[in-house]
């Protein structure tokens, strides 16, 4: 019966996403758009775990040349990285419609698959406890705690919380990459700090320490000492930097100038990332881990999420750009495969450009990108008139604001 129930909330959704055909979408059609496609992408991972299916179940797909035991990797980075980008929506309130259901059910669901997760006993057991790249996906699992710790962290039965902290204290035996590395290093420290367990002060502070002096102007930071031209500033930098000085801050462990710079900062990339939206709804394929597809906009929801994009920049207009980007990437079925898994491609399935470090549970990266869903339903940014966005008044002919550099 729950099944059922489910399928008949999605597809409701599919008949309010099937309005982005039309020339302009409300705001209730945009939402249907985007909770039908997060929770076609992240239900396979989460439905499996829940159930202890997730080994047997997952396909595990590499790029050519992949250089990683894909056996005890990716099935972490396929959890850490769709709960990071669904925490926000699922941290909201139950309620009665159709989304509200359907939200409470993952909600659900994900609680079940995060107790297996670390259960020694559980087929799907997912142990932090080897290899370098469990730091990365610890990290977002520890994001997600910290963006909905009502929703996810404070519900867990205390063994399972107690499993969780001896899997983020593990992580300590192991360096990785000298680059955005040490902020997933930092940030599972920040979660512990967050919730008053035994942290690595250092780890922190050289990670902050290190992005202060990568830092490359104009809100650009360098992924370690040579700058790369890609999407890790909103993969990783900005979100995660401002997130973990703002468990610093609220732990009397920095200064607040310090959250504030890097948030300012990452409000000045959310403008970047607003304008490389095309008019049709596409971006730049450029730089690494092109994979990780709707990721590449997480700074930009985030800032939306937090109600702190720049004045010129209205809310109704990256709802209607990240609109046009989801419908484009997900409505097909060219990025899953026939069970409903994610694909190794960019727009198709194109695992040439995967690269050496992906497989499938990488690719769930992509939630990440949705993170305004967080905001209730009757929040401006779902409720205001559809409104054009950067690039689509250029190429109108329409006036818009001139870009500069800032100095800060």
């Amino acid at each position: 019966m729950k099944y059922k129930l489910i399928f008949a909330f999605l597809l409701i959704f599919t008949q309010l996403a099937n309005a982005q055909n039309k020339k302009t979408t409300t705001g209730a059609e945009d939402r249907a758009i985007w909770v039908k496609h997060l929770y076609r992408i992240a239900y396979p991972v989460i439905y499996n775990l829940a159930n202890e299916t997730l080994k047997k179940n997952m396909p595990v797909e590499k790029a050519p040349g992949y250089g990683l035991n894909a056996a005890k990797v990716t099935y972490l980075e396929a959890l850490g990285r769709t709960v990071a980008g669904v925490a926000p929506w699922l941290a909201l309130p139950d309620d009665e419609t159709a989304e509200g259901k359907l939200r409470k059910n993952m909600r659900t669901e994900l609680l079940k698959a995060l107790t297996n997760s670390v259960n020694p006993e559980s087929p799907d057991y997912i142990s932090f406890r080897s290899e370098s790249q469990p730091i990365v996906d610890a990290a977002y699992v520890a994001h997600a705690f910290l963006r909905a710790p009502k929703a996810l962290w404070e519900p867990l039965d205390e063994t399972t919380k107690k499993r969780f902290i001896e899997e983020f204290k593990s992580l300590r035996t192991r360096t990785g990459a000298y680059n955005n590395w040490l902020l997933f290093a930092g940030l599972s420290e920040g979660f512990l700090l967050s919730i008053g367990e035994q942290y690595d002060p250092a780890r922190v502070q050289f990670a902050i320490n290190k992005m202060k002096e990568w830092y490359v102007g104009d809100s650009w930071y360098s992924d370690g000492e040579k700058f790369s031209m890609d999407y890790y500033n909103s993969y990783v930098i900005h979100p995660m930097l401002v997130d973990l000085l703002k468990v610093l801050v609220d732990k009397k462990k920095a200064q607040q100038a310090d959250y504030d710079l890097a948030l300012k900062r990452m409000v000045r990339y959310s403008e970047y990332l607003e304008r490389i939206i095309s008019p049709e709804g596409t971006y730049p394929a450029y730089g690494r881990s092109i994979t990780y597809r709707t990721a590449a906009f997480q700074a930009l929801a985030q800032v939306a999420l937090m109600e702190k994009l720049p004045e010129y920049v209205k809310p109704a207009q990256v709802r209607g750009a990240l609109t046009k980007v989801i419908y484009n990437l997900y409505n097909g079925n060219q990025n899953f495969d026939d069970k409903g898994w994610l694909v190794l491609g960019f727009n198709g399935h194109q695992p040439e450009i995967a690269d050496i470090y992906t497989s499938t549970g990488s690719l769930y990266m992509a939630t990440l990108g949705f993170l305004t869903l967080g905001l209730p339903a009757d929040n401006k940014f779902w409720t205001d008139a559809p409104a054009p966005w950067t690039s689509l008044k250029a190429w109108s002919g329409e006036t818009i604001k001139k870009d500069y550099k800032v100095e800060y």
